[in-house]
C-alpha cells in the first residue's frame, strides 16, 4: 500500500463504525461513482460515509502518551498513526503526491506534505477543517 493509502486507511478505519476508506485512496485506480464497499451504510450516505478527520486525530492524540503536533507536523501526524515517519518515507510520500520542490529541503517539503495530505483526506471523503488545509 502507498504511504498516502496507509495514512487514509488508518484514519478512516479509526472513524465511526461502518465507515471505510474509499478503495482508491492513495492509489492510481480510477474513482468512478460512489465506493461500492459501503454496502450496509445508511441510504443517505452523507453522515456515515464521511469521517471527521479532526475528531479521529484528536481522539488518537488524547490516547497517545507522547505530545504530538499532528495539526502542523507531517512527522507527528505519521507518528500518531503509527506509520514510518522517516525521511525516506516522507520522500516516498512526496513522490506519490508529485512534489516538485527539493526533497533535501525537508522543512519546506514537510510543510507542503502536511497540507497535501489534509487536502487528499478531504478529497477522499474526510471532513477536514479549512485551517488544516492551508
Amino acid at each position: 500500500m502507498s504511504v498516502l493509502g496507509s495514512i487514509v486507511s488508518t484514519i478512516f478505519s479509526n472513524g465511526p463504525a461502518g465507515t471505510q476508506a474509499p478503495p482508491s485512496a492513495g492509489t492510481a485506480a480510477p474513482h468512478a461513482g460512489p465506493p461500492s464497499p459501503s454496502a450496509g451504510s445508511a441510504s443517505s450516505g452523507s453522515p456515515s460515509s464521511h469521517v471527521d478527520v479532526e475528531a479521529v486525530l484528536t481522539k488518537l492524540a488524547s490516547q497517545n502518551k507522547e505530545k504530538l503536533d499532528w495539526r502542523r507536523s507531517i512527522v507527528d501526524l505519521m507518528k500518531l498513526l503509527k506509520l514510518d515517519s522517516s525521511l525516506a518515507a516522507r520522500k516516498e510520500l512526496a513522490k506519490e503526491l508529485h512534489y516538485t520542490g527539493d526533497t533535501n529541503n525537508s522543512a519546506a517539503m514537510n510543510v507542503w506534505l502536511h497540507k497535501q495530505v489534509m487536502i487528499k483526506l478531504a478529497e477522499n471523503g474526510g471532513r477536514v477543517p479549512e485551517d488544516l488545509k492551508h
